[in-house]
C-alpha cells in the first residue's frame, strides 16, 4: 500500500500539550506556538493510524460507518463522517474492502463494510509493521 504511514495513535488530551510546553524563555507566544506544533504532531499521528484502525475493526466483523465511528470513539480516536467516508471509499477502490447493503429496522438500508481477501493480507502486513514500529519506539524510550 503506497503512501500508508504507520504511526502510534494518541488519544487527544490537554495534559500532553502542557507537558510539552517550553520551560522558559519568557515569551508566551513561543510557548503557545510550541503547543500548537505538539497538537499538530499528535493529529498527524492519529491520521496516520486511522486506516490501520479501521482495518482492525473490520477484521472482527462487518460494520457500517456510524458503527465504525462509535467504535473508534470508544477507543478515544475521534473521527467525523467527513473523514471516514472518503477513507472507506478509497479502501474499497483499492480493493481492501467490500460492502453489502443490509436492511435496517431504523431507517434506510445500511452499507456494511468488510475486509476483502486483499484487505486481510494488507492487515497482516500492517500488523507486522506495527509490531516492528512499536518495538522500535519502546526500545528508544528505554534508552
Amino acid at each position: 500500500m503506497q503512501g500508508t504511514n504507520i504511526l502510534p495513535i494518541f488519544a487527544p488530551d490537554k495534559q500532553s500539550a502542557t507537558h510539552c510546553s517550553s520551560s522558559g524563555g519568557g515569551q508566551g507566544g513561543a510557548k503557545k506556538k510550541e503547543n500548537m506544533n505538539i497538537e499538530n504532531a499528535k493529529s498527524q499521528m492519529r491520521k496516520g493510524m486511522l486506516e490501520y484502525c479501521v482495518l482492525l475493526l473490520l477484521n472482527h466483523r462487518p460494520s457500517y460507518a456510524s458503527d465504525i465511528i462509535q467504535q473508534l470513539k470508544q477507543a478515544e480516536l475521534l473521527v467525523v463522517e467527513g473523514t471516514l467516508y472518503p477513507l472507506l471509499t478509497r479502501l474499497k477502490n483499492d480493493g481492501l474492502l467490500v460492502y453489502q447493503w443490509q436492511e435496517s429496522t431504523q431507517g434506510p438500508p445500511r452499507k456494511y463494510y468488510a475486509l476483502s481477501e486483499v484487505g486481510e493480507k494488507c492487515l497482516e502486513d500492517l500488523n507486522t509493521a506495527w509490531s516492528e514500529l512499536s518495538n522500535t519506539v519502546n526500545y528508544l524510550k528505554e534508552l
